[in-house]
């Protein structure tokens, strides 16, 4: 199934996407989970799969404020530098484990808003990836395990502003700026896509194809990267991991390539859906 969270009446919801529609689950669930994140965390799918036998869905879906798929994440954990073609066009060496930084929850906005150009600076790059979402936590979660404490799938935009990345050797002020990543449509629960299933990922900035990958070509595997972080920190449901970028940025492209205001992006997953933002500057 799809899930998103949205804002309905001004008042943070979450809901099942069917078709071009949505059944709003606060109102059925709210005491027992008043946030995906919960509904998470009890593993209440079983009572959704329930209600959509005897409710119909009651929102469009077009008309919905979206949220970020986990607006409330207890952690966002960002993988760099896990694709080979993207470790030789920044000119970096391979590295024996991941790559890791964090992201802000206040950082990202959801499909469909605008990513947000800072007055700081106009190195806004796009880096298209696949974000998993924690359902089962735990720690030291063994490679073999990882795949069941996985709950589900969503496209990701890690946002970056290249010059303020590089000031440091450490990446996160410009992996931080407000509203500059995306995180989204909705999370695609794991069942419905299989253990170890090649996934295929693509950016496009208005229209044109700038990144391509598929799962098979990361350096760390989704199992490696969950026990990796799992050893020095719990996971919780709700958690997201952010697995990397293909090559093809527009900071290391000839002449460089970064987003302008009224440019549209999109990320794409082929099991997922597509993310799709407008960039615009910093009012």
């Amino acid at each position: 199934m799809k899930l998103i969270s949205f804002n309905h009446h001004h008042k943070a919801s979450y809901g099942v996407v069917v078709g071009d529609d949505v059944l709003d689950l606060t109102p059925l669930l709210g005491t027992q989970a008043p946030d995906l994140k919960t509904l998470i965390a009890k593993e209440l799918f079983g009572q959704v799969t329930e209600l959509l036998k005897t409710h119909k869905p009651n929102l469009k879906f077009s008309e919905l404020d979206l949220l970020p798929v986990i607006p409330n994440p207890g952690k966002i954990i960002c993988v760099g530098l896990n694709y080979g073609e993207h470790v030789r066009e920044t000119g970096r060496e391979l590295t024996e484990s991941p790559a890791l930084f964090v992201r802000l929850p206040s950082s990202q906005v959801a499909h469909g808003k605008d990513i947000i150009r800072p007055t700081e600076s106009h190195r806004l790059d796009y880096e298209g990836e696949i974000a998993i979402v924690i359902g089962k936590g735990g720690r030291k979660i063994s490679e073999a395990d990882a795949w069941n404490h996985i709950v589900g799938y969503a496209c990701y935009n890690d946002g970056s502003i290249r010059d303020w990345q590089n000031h440091t050797t450490q990446w996160t002020a410009g992996k931080n700026f407000y509203q500059t990543g995306a995180f989204g449509p909705w999370m695609v629960t794991a069942d419905e896509i299989k253990p170890n299933q090649t996934l295929t990922l693509m950016t496009r900035l208005n229209g044109v194809e700038l990144q391509k990958a598929t799962t098979e070509m990361m350096i760390h595997s989704i199992p490696r990267q969950i026990a990796y972080i799992s050893t020095f920190t719990p996971l919780e449901a709700g958690d997201v991991i952010v697995t990397g970028t293909p090559g093809g940025v527009g900071n290391k492209r000839t002449p460089q390539l970064f987003m302008k205001p009224g440019d549209v992006v999109e990320i794409e997953i082929d099991a997922v859906g597509i993310l799709r933002n407008t960039i615009k500057d910093e009012a």
